[in-house]
């Protein structure tokens, strides 16, 4: 298989996943985080905001950070591209507009003062990141800002599951792992902050914690 038809693969799959067998049971098992650092990341994005604006979950799945959004007064839209994952937020949120949206199929044109995109990217490929990255450029209106996160592993884990990969004989490359039920690519902190520099992002705040790297970024 050559590795284009592979990645696509691997995104059904995670798609089917995600939507069929782990969205019913998302929010009592896989889905509750005390993460103290996404806490402290979320509220400082919106001290950004001192009025009601409108934001984007996008990859929102079940809504898990949707409320912390929703009680300081905004307009919140989420985009997921599991529709049973959206099911399950719209039955904790059924007033908030929710579209069957991928981040790589994402066509806003500067509607949101500000994104936020968690517990997500992980699961993009090296190739998706940087038409991702433009596609939250061109969501946000002029001096938006985005937050992300991006999830760490250890890098003799991430060797291993490489090795492992093209033992199997798969196309994969360094920082992709397939050993875990769902497609996952970790990459570098260095590259992420080009990736960042290229789609005219600058970062306002970063930090790790809770094995998340965390970015606070503004449209430039």
């Amino acid at each position: 298989m050559d590795r284009n038809s592979w990645l696509q693969q691997q995104r059904r799959e995670a798609e089917e996943n995600y939507s069929n067998l782990w969205s019913p049971l998302y929010d009592t098992e896989g889905g509750v985080y005390s993460n103290l650092s996404h806490q402290q990341f979320i509220q400082k994005f919106l001290s950004l905001f001192p009025k009601p604006v409108t934001l984007l979950d996008a990859a929102c799945g079940t809504g898990r950070y949707m409320g912390m959004l929703l009680e300081k007064g905004h307009a919140v839209i989420g985009i997921d591209q599991a529709q049973g994952m959206l099911n399950r937020a719209k039955d904790k949120f059924p007033t908030v507009h929710l579209e069957k949206i991928g981040l790589q199929e994402m066509a806003f044109q500067e509607r949101f003062e500000g994104a936020i995109c968690l517990d997500a990217l992980e699961n993009v490929s090296p190739e998706d990141w940087p038409l991702i990255l433009n596609n939250f450029h061109q969501a946000l209106k002029p001096d938006g800002y985005f937050y992300f996160t991006v999830e760490i592993a250890d890098e003799n884990e991430v060797e291993q599951a490489f090795l492992q990969g093209q033992e199997q004989g798969l196309p994969i490359v360094h920082g992709e792992w397939i050993n875990t039920g769902v497609y996952h690519y970790y990459p570098s902190m260095s590259q992420v902050r080009e990736w960042l520099k290229q789609a005219l992002f600058e970062i306002v705040e970063e930090g790790e914690g809770d094995g998340y790297h965390h970015f606070i970024t503004h449209k430039v």
